[in-house]
């Protein structure tokens, strides 16, 4: 059946990206690194970082829930809101070089919890110490 408006495809075609979930993740090895994600589940999955450095503290809001976990029970999870409750936590930055074909990843974690990542060009080769 041919489509007489191609304007609704577009429209339809736009709404759908609008509602996609945003590209703030990317793939390691053959595993998907994401916004959310324990710096310990990262560094199992990719390795250690090219390099490490810790940025500072900030002062985050945090609200808690209680979230249903796949093994059965209860979680009470902390997530970041407009609340009374305040943490200081250290903000570390991750850099990830995968060679000089691939592009290199900024991670930002705050309080070990991954917050963003960043691309930021293409990496090099690491020269070997003499």
């Amino acid at each position: 059946m041919p489509v007489r408006n191609p304007m609704i495809v577009f429209c339809l075609f736009a709404l759908g990206m609008l509602a996609a979930d945003p590209a703030y993740a990317f793939r390691c090895k053959s595993k998907l690194v994401k916004d959310g994600m324990h710096e310990q589940q990262v560094i199992a999955i990719c390795g250690q970082p090219t390099t490490r450095r810790d940025l500072g503290y900030a002062v985050r809001s945090l609200s808690f829930g209680w979230q249903r976990v796949p093994s059965g029970g209860f979680h009470r999870s902390y997530y970041p809101a407009y609340s009374h409750l305040q943490q200081e936590v250290i903000v570390t930055e991750y850099v990830y070089n995968f060679g000089p074909r691939k592009l290199m990843r900024r991670l930002i974690f705050e309080g070990g919890v991954l917050v963003n990542i960043e691309t930021i060009g293409y990496g090099y080769i690491e020269k070997q110490p003499r």
